[in-house]
């Protein structure tokens, strides 16, 4: 289970995860599932646009995910955002299928985008994640305070000079920063799972917003690790495990919330994210 690339399977999943945590933990506050699917799966028709010229399949893969998150940010204030971020991912999706029927070259590399290879991660490729995580969370760290305001109470957040418009063009773009880092190791769609499951859950546990991310991240990262060590004891898809355990522990978010509302306990009398936002833009 320690051999060096399962070492490097280890540091990989954990850097996702950390990520998948924090970032996550505003997907879900801002209502942004839908985006964060468009976003990662999207991105996969600039892999594949890269591989039928002769790039390399990462440098595609960041232009269409930051071209996508900026497109459906940009438009989605002139329209209804589900219908943008609907059109934006049916195009990318449908170029991505054009870009693979004119190549001659689909290759395991570009299906690996879709559904991972986090036992196969080599050591070369660690750095660059260190680096586009270190800048996802650096951006997350500067904009957390207006970013949170904007999230939960964003007419609050217009009348204090917030620019909202200007926040959610900004998580765009560190959403794609998190897909371009992440697909490549655990695939488009498990990175939807880690954006999603781990963060609602932590949600549905606790509203206050700092808790909820450490416990996101808590989370995700345990999801990962499971997932890893299960796919290595049974031999089974890394995938399988990292869906299952993320709505496994969404239901038992469910049910944990459930258990502290009908019991009084401190779930129950936690200040909201918005109560407690709200408190501190006003002092």
């Amino acid at each position: 289970m320690f051999a060096p690339f399962m070492i490097n399977a280890w540091a990989a999943g954990t850097i996702v995860a950390l990520i998948a945590g924090a970032v996550g933990f505003f997907v879900v506050l801002r209502g942004n599932s839908f985006l964060a699917h468009a976003v990662p799966h999207g991105a996969f028709a600039g892999a594949a646009g890269a591989v039928l010229i002769g790039v390399d399949p990462l440098i595609g893969l960041g232009v269409f995910a930051a071209a996508g998150a900026l497109t459906i940010s940009a438009l989605g204030r002139r329209a209804r955002s589900d219908v943008i971020t609907a059109l934006a991912l049916s195009m990318m999706l449908g170029l991505g299928a054009f870009f693979l029927s004119r190549s001659s070259e689909y290759s395991a590399e570009v299906f690996a985008l879709l559904f991972g290879q986090i036992l196969g991660v080599a050591s070369i490729e660690i750095v660059p994640m260190l680096v586009l995580g270190a800048l996802c969370v650096l951006a997350i760290v500067v904009l957390y305070r207006p970013l949170l305001l904007a999230s939960v109470l964003p007419d609050m957040a217009a009348s204090q000079g917030v620019s909202t418009q200007w926040l959610s063009v900004c998580f765009g773009l560190i959403l794609a920063c998190a897909t371009t880092m992440s697909v490549p190791i655990v695939g488009a769609l498990l990175m939807f799972a880690l954006l999603v499951g781990p963060p609602a859950a932590a949600r549905l546990i606790t509203r206050r917003p700092a808790t909820a991310i450490a416990l996101s991240i808590v989370l995700a990262v345990a999801t990962v690790w499971a997932s890893i060590a299960l796919a290595y004891a049974t031999d089974w898809p890394v995938g399988f495990f990292v869906t299952a355990v993320s709505a496994l522990l969404y239901l038992l978010g469910r049910l944990t919330a459930w258990r502290m509302r009908t019991r009084g306990g401190p779930a129950a009398a936690e200040t909201d994210a918005a109560v407690e936002v709200g408190e501190r833009a006003t002092v």
